[in-house]
């Protein structure tokens, strides 16, 4: 599959390298909810608790990390981005949240444009 709902920027990545080696293996979180909610959380992988309602949206890859970051949607959420290529980014700033950028005075946040019809056929065949 060439296709994926998810990726990074560069910026993204080596913030993400640095991150894993403070804090082991990391997982991303995106709910539709207030506040930071709305934005890409970061989190040590297993530390937030993944529900019956969560959607695995994809994988995060960064060179020189061996293991790949989950990022996972609530299913609500996914089912307004679903047509969706969502683009980690990072920019200066501090959310209110609980993510492990926020004491580096940064903040994770999204970038998206809609899939082509082609990226959608290849991504919804795939179960």
């Amino acid at each position: 599959m060439t296709s994926s709902r998810v990726d990074l920027t560069t910026e993204a990545a080596q913030l993400l390298r640095k991150l894993r080696d403070r804090h082991g293996p990391l997982m991303f979180h995106q709910s539709g909810g207030c506040c930071d909610g709305s934005s890409p959380m970061c989190f040590p992988d297993g530390e937030f608790k993944i529900g019956a309602v969560d959607v695995h949206v994809g994988d995060l890859h960064v060179d020189g990390v061996e293991e790949p970051m989950p990022f996972w949607m609530s299913e609500s959420q996914f089912e307004y981005w679903r047509h969706t290529h969502l683009t980690v980014d990072v920019v200066p700033g501090r959310g209110s949240g609980f993510s492990v950028e926020a004491p580096e005075g940064v903040r994770f946040l999204i970038r998206s444009r809609l899939l082509t019809d082609e990226e959608v056929a290849e991504l919804d065949s795939v179960k």
